[in-house]
């Protein structure tokens, strides 16, 4: 009697210990495939970011600025989306765009919520800059934009 009472509470132990595993195991970050996914939801928005700055379609470029967006430039840091929009407005009167960009790297958190995308900045075919952007996962499958920040390419030191 003793031990099938101990064997039923080693069992039930089992039991208790197996389920809390599983609890931890599903709550767990998403699986890389998921996180992949994000990746490549990113850079397609990304993509679709930088056209509209080819298109100069002005509207779509705004469509992707989170409301608390932040840009900064060589001068000033533009707050907020409407700021961010006035400053860049200029950039859209030309018909051709002065400058265009695309991703070479993204990279999602575990949590699928907030990406970085960078890749070269590019001027009449040459690289001049390197950009980086913040993107939020706002709502089901539609990622905004949040800080922007570029660099210069750093001058050739050969000599």
């Amino acid at each position: 009697m003793r031990q099938s009472v101990l064997c039923n509470r080693q069992t039930a132990c089992l039991f208790i210990a197996l389920s809390m595993l599983s609890a931890c195991v599903t709550g767990g970050p998403p699986h890389r495939a998921s996180v992949a996914g994000a990746e490549e939801a990113v850079r397609s928005t990304e993509l679709a970011f930088a056209k509209a700055m080819a298109d100069r379609d002005f509207n779509a470029f705004v469509s992707h600025l989170s409301d608390d967006a932040v840009f900064f430039d060589d001068r000033k840091i533009q707050h907020g989306a409407a700021e961010v929009s006035a400053a860049w407005k200029p950039l859209f009167s030309d018909a051709k765009a002065p400058f265009s960009w695309a991703p070479d790297h993204v990279e999602v958190l575990a949590s699928g919520d907030l990406a970085q995308s960078t890749g070269p900045v590019i001027v009449n075919d040459k690289v001049v800059g390197r950009f980086n952007s913040i993107w939020r996962l706002e709502a089901p499958h539609t990622w905004r934009i949040v800080f922007d920040k570029g660099e210069p390419v750093c001058a050739d030191t050969k000599r």
